[in-house]
């Protein structure tokens, strides 16, 4: 761990990481005290005094730096991802890039105070004031990548982060934290890792101002919970349940790969994937057909292996959850389109699985699966898809695919989300805000408007 800019080995027993692809143990990390974690917001409260000091120019400096010190390891760190999050290393490799990506992107944005002249004798300034400490707690499944999210707006803004990796896969967050450990001033940033009972120390810590929280919907109701005994700031990135639409007019051999993986990539595990995919019954037959075909081409096993396209879930209760989902499935009637294999012996594998028109309260419609498992679903018109679609808890994201941008523009506008992709994947870029509505989250990551989610407003009203 990096604890006001020294690396901290374990108190007591640490705990074990698995490799999701073989179930042995990759390594060890520690199981950080209460004693630990009191000196890593300390460390950072301490740096903090100083660091808000600091231009925003030369905050901007250290994120490159950090971004040009990740870069300079990517291969390193991309085999360690794999090995402890089970994707393929084609992924991973793209994963760490985009950690520095982001870092750099951060750096470009034009984050100002606002200036407002009224009169010649009166002039207002609105001032952004960075809140202090800030806890960042980042799920198992694009640890690193959402890490930059954490790291880059808080710093950026002036403040100081307690990261906190998934106790699922810290081993390439603790090993970027020593990498920065010479880049960012001490204290500015640090690591912590631990079991379960690490979240809660930490988001109730009376030293946190903000926490930036991704993870699901039940967790992220305990962290608001938490918060709001220390009035602490948050921002929840949560579960979502995201529809792609596909009109009647899209080609076909272009638009399905390009659907197929907005739903499987990172075997499925993903906020923003794909989890139910609405096709106009003209070419529902058609489009199903290519999807399964597609499905039962992949390659799945072991993300280090040459070839693999997709790898294990990544840990046991994901697995059991996503299995025991598809056996409901089956149970209740539905057809399967793909019956993905579920092989026996070690590692957490789920073959893609494509279920045929299931009814629209099935568990496999309103459950967020979080897996390699997908329902595609006839639809007549636009008011009825609409309708579907919306009908559900959340509203994170969504995809529409058609020929015609006007009709897909203003099918998007009526989907209840935070983000629709016309035509494309569903990749959230570091300049653009991103934000759940309904049980999808809280605030928004990114772009200018995420980094102000990391102050307080201050308003300078000066008359000469």
């Amino acid at each position: 761990m990096l604890i006001g800019g020294r690396l901290v080995g374990a108190e007591g027993d640490p705990l074990g990481v698995l490799n999701p692809a073989t179930e042995e143990t990759v390594g060890h990390v520690p199981d950080a005290t209460d004693a630990q974690l009191d000196a890593a917001v300390s460390a950072a409260r301490g740096a903090f005094e100083t660091w808000r000091t600091t231009s925003v120019d030369e905050r901007r400096a250290v994120l490159t730096a950090c971004a040009a010190s990740v870069r300079g390891h990517i291969e390193e760190l991309a085999v360690l991802l794999t090995t402890e999050q089970g994707k393929p290393l084609a992924d991973a490799r793209v994963e760490i890039a985009a950690f520095a990506d982001w870092l750099d992107a951060h750096a470009a944005l034009p984050y100002t105070d606002e200036e407002i002249t009224e009169t010649g004798t009166h002039r207002v300034r609105i001032r952004r004031v960075p809140l202090g400490v800030v806890a960042g707690i980042v799920p198992w499944n694009y640890p690193v990548v959402i890490a930059a999210k954490k790291i880059a707006p808080a710093l950026l803004a002036g403040n100081a982060l307690v990261l906190k990796p998934s106790p699922h896969t810290p081993l390439t967050t603790l090993r970027i934290g020593e990498l920065l450990a010479d880049v960012v001033p001490a204290g500015v940033l640090n690591t912590v890792s631990g079991g379960d009972s690490l979240g809660p120390r930490l988001t109730g810590h009376p030293g946190i101002r903000k926490i930036a929280f991704v993870g699901s919907t039940a967790t992220g109701r305990e962290v608001m919970a938490s918060a709001a005994r220390t009035l602490a700031r948050v921002t929840l990135e949560l579960g979502g349940n995201d529809p792609a639409i596909v009109l009647p007019d899209v080609d076909l051999d272009e638009v399905v790969p390009r659907v197929f993986w907005t739903c499987f990539a990172n075997s499925g595990q993903l906020c923003i994937a794909a989890k139910r995919v609405y096709v106009h019954e003209e070419i529902y037959d058609a489009f199903a057909e290519r999807f399964a075909s597609l499905a039962r081409s992949v390659k799945v096993g072991n993300g280090l292996e040459d070839g693999v396209q997709l790898g294990p879930l990544q840990n046991r209760a994901q697995y059991e959850k996503v299995v025991g989902l598809i056996k409901e499935t089956v149970g209740s009637g539905a057809r399967l389109l793909v019956e993905g294999a579920i092989p026996d012996g070690p590692g957490y594998f789920v073959h893609p699985t494509v279920v045929d028109d299931p009814a629209d309260d099935s568990a496999i419609v309103t459950r967020e699966p979080f897996g390699p498992v997908v329902p595609l679903l006839r639809f007549r018109d636009l008011d009825d898809v609409v309708r579907r679609a919306n009908d559900s808890e959340y509203g994170l994201s969504g995809t529409v695919w058609s020929r015609d941008l006007a009709a897909a523009e203003e099918l998007a506008a009526r989907i209840e989300v935070g983000t629709v992709w016309i035509n494309q994947e569903a990749i959230p870029a570091p300049d653009l805000p991103f934000g759940g509505h309904k049980s999808s989250g809280l605030g928004v990551e990114n772009g200018v408007e995420g980094v102000r989610e990391h102050t307080d407003t201050q308003v300078l009203s000066i008359r000469s």
